[in-house]
């Protein structure tokens, strides 16, 4: 089982899915897959999100397949019975992150503050999601508290594009960043697979940038 640490450094862009239809959950995974792009975080907004993350886990098992917009205990423990090979919250409470570590699978917490960043590190979770990334100050605050709590790797999630994501991929305390834009609604919508694969492929120049 892939670790907490190790789930950071699998790819500079982890992509974040949602899916309506149950039926492009594994088309979408192996355009990413094709790409280049070893790693999933299918987001539970939609009713079948559930089914859709269980077929990805089973059809396309070379691709690291994670739960996102985890909000409670339950959709957590549905999430790993349905084959959810990490879990990603938005925000973190105590009673949700208490639950989360009692799983078999690392988790990836959800700040947008230093106190609760340190909340989350009184808990020896190094690494958290930063969400909603641009909203809550961008690489401009991430960078500013490198300097007082050096130990904690992000990822920043939300309003990230790929203008930015160089921005925050050149931080210290910036391991990888969560992006919308490798599988947008119009591409799903018109089953256009190969242009997630050219999406996911481009990620690779942002490797040289990461590294």
């Amino acid at each position: 089982m892939v670790d907490n640490h190790h789930l950071l450094q699998i790819s500079p862009v982890i992509p974040v899915v949602t899916i309506d239809d149950p039926a492009d959950a594994v088309p979408v995974a192996q355009a990413l897959l094709g790409g280049g792009v070893r790693i999933i975080e299918l987001t539970l907004r939609t009713d079948r999100a559930l089914e859709s993350l269980a077929r990805i886990s089973q059809e396309v098992p070379e691709i690291l397949t994670g739960a996102g917009t985890v909000l409670t205990p339950a959709q957590a423990d549905a999430a790993v019975e349905a084959g959810a090979q990490f879990l990603v919250s938005p925000g973190t409470t105590t009673a949700l992150l208490q639950h989360l570590l009692t799983l078999p699978v690392p988790v990836l917490p959800g700040v947008a503050t230093v106190s609760e960043a340190l909340s989350v590190l009184e808990h020896g979770i190094t690494n958290m999601k930063f969400f909603p990334a641009a909203q809550a100050g961008g690489p401009a605050y991430l960078k500013a508290i490198s300097a007082p709590v050096p130990q904690i790797r992000f990822c920043p999630t939300g309003g990230i594009t790929t203008d930015t994501a160089s921005d925050y991929l050149a931080l210290p305390n910036v391991s990888c960043i969560g992006g919308s834009w490798l599988t947008p609604q119009s591409a799903i919508r018109d089953q256009n697979w190969q242009h997630i694969t050219d999406l996911a492929r481009h990620t690779t120049t942002l490797m040289a940038v990461a590294s």
